[in-house]
């Protein structure tokens, strides 16, 4: 039986960001994965698939809408290739799937291929899809086999008209109206990129506005922007039933009120969430506690029950973020060598990756309020910057909330182009804990998106926005 100094289970963010930390501090790392190609959900059915089709279809958009405008003129119709466009998702998920092979090569970490489950505490039996198994022991294991899509109990999804985000990403047709249940990231992304190629599509979300768990201004400027777009958003509405019959999808929902509602199209997306997922590893062998919601119990050290067998990512609690799991597989690696690593969960941004981009790190309005902190408000638009009116970008803003009494930058939410990558500046400044006075004393290049940062700190510090 060979032996390890770390192995773990599951390929995804967590699991490969883990495996090659371990491996860069001399520990001997196995990598256990079930599926054919390594990355997990990420790479090959999430944040990367999607992206590359949001992409794509952004660009369709802006030949058909914007091209005119920039003095681009188009000799003849504009027409979209769905099987081309899935055909080159496919190729930048192979590729980044690649990558992750060669990583592991260079890191020197052997790499199973097939279902881990536990055997007892330190022996993982790793089952092949040719009906073989092999037995590897690892002085500590760590759990990172990510979470996959949630459904509402009363819907048969049968993976061909009432699918998931996985069926999603490889559509022979573009739907003719797309119902999307769950007006969260996953179900607004997806629902963007059909919507843009010609699909009449209605989201339909239980809470009061889209993007619940996001400040409210982010979530109401992005239902402007969608409605603009002929999007149908239903909010309030508690989805009944969902049922296909031959080609046609009908769903029934009722509102606060108690009306019901039909609505029919030729798909439809169930985007309720994730769950986590452990099927298959025998948690019981090994002895680790699960909780009510089926989530690995873990410590402040990401520590289950077991002290040597640790679990990141989405089989924990807190937000399913890929970028979340990878600080968790660096932090993991880090402790078992003796380190002492840190993670502030209140500064992971999360993004939508929609157009415009929504980003956030920190508190909300909302949370502030319920937690009786006194905070400012510093808000300024992205349509008055100069770099937006040259691209044409207008929608959205910046919103910085600082404390009340020491100026602390608390939260920064940003709606806008490029606000994916814009929400960086807001982390660092953050993590250093600076006032809002301390962004808006830093030089921004001219002219940029960023620049929308700088006022809305300026905003927040004396209303000394200097554009508005």
């Amino acid at each position: 039986m060979t032996k390890f100094d770390v192995a773990i289970i599951g390929s995804g963010p967590g699991g490969y960001v883990a495996a090659i930390r371990c491996a860069q501090l001399g520990m001997k790392t196995a990598l256990i994965e079930k599926y054919n190609t390594l990355g997990g959900t990420c790479l090959n059915v999430g944040c990367i698939p999607s992206k590359a089709l949001l992409d794509s279809s952004h660009h369709y958009e802006d030949a058909l809408k914007h091209f005119g405008s920039h003095g681009i003129e188009v000799v003849g119709s504009v027409k979209v290739n769905l099987e081309k466009m899935i055909a080159r998702k496919q190729e930048v998920v192979d590729q980044t799937t690649a990558g992750l092979e060669f990583l592991m090569k260079k890191n020197d970490i052997t790499v199973y291929q097939g279902l881990g489950s536990f055997k007892d505490q330190k022996t993982i039996t790793v089952s092949k899809s040719d009906g073989s198994s092999e037995d590897l022991e690892a002085n500590n294991i760590v759990i990172a086999t990510g979470s996959k899509p949630n459904n509402l109990p009363f819907i048969q999804l049968d993976k061909e008209r009432i699918i998931t985000s996985t069926e999603a990403l490889k559509l022979k047709e573009i739907p003719k109206h797309m119902i999307v249940v769950g007006g969260g990231v996953i179900g607004l992304e997806l629902g963007q990129v059909y919507s843009r190629l010609g699909a009449e599509v209605t989201v339909v979300e239980y809470m009061d506005r889209i993007i619940p768990t996001m400040d409210s201004g982010l979530s109401k400027e992005l239902t402007k922007v969608f409605k603009k777009a002929k999007v149908n958003i239903l909010t309030s509405h508690q989805v009944t039933s969902v049922d296909r019959n031959k080609d046609v999808v009908v769903l029934k929902a009722t509102d606060k009120t108690g009306k019901e509602i039909e609505v029919k199209g030729d798909y439809c997306l169930i985007s309720v969430g994730r769950k986590p997922y452990t099927e298959g590893l025998n948690l019981a062998a090994a002895g680790v506690v699960t909780d009510e919601r089926g989530r690995v119990v873990v410590n402040d050290h990401l520590q289950t029950n077991v002290n040597h067998i640790y679990a990141i990512g989405d089989v924990v609690k807190g937000a399913m973020l890929a970028h979340k799991a990878e600080e968790e597989g660096t932090f993991v690696a880090e402790t078992i060598a003796g380190q002492r690593p840190h993670i502030d969960y209140n500064l992971i941004p999360n993004v939508v990756y929609t157009w415009p981009e929504v980003a956030a790190v920190g508190k909300t309005e909302e949370q502030l309020k319920a937690e009786g902190i006194s905070y400012k408000i510093g808000q300024f638009p992205m349509r008055a910057l100069g770099r937006s009116r040259a691209s044409m970008d207008l929608d959205g803003f910046v919103k910085v909330l600082a404390d009340a009494a020491t100026d602390e930058v608390l939260g920064v939410h940003i709606i806008g182009a490029r606000a994916a990558d814009l929400i960086a500046e807001a982390v660092v400044a953050m993590e250093y804990r600076a006032s809002a006075e301390d962004i808006s004393r830093m030089s921004h290049a001219h002219p940029t998106f960023a620049e929308a940062v700088k006022e809305a700190a300026l905003a927040a510090t004396e209303n000394r926005a200097l554009h508005i």
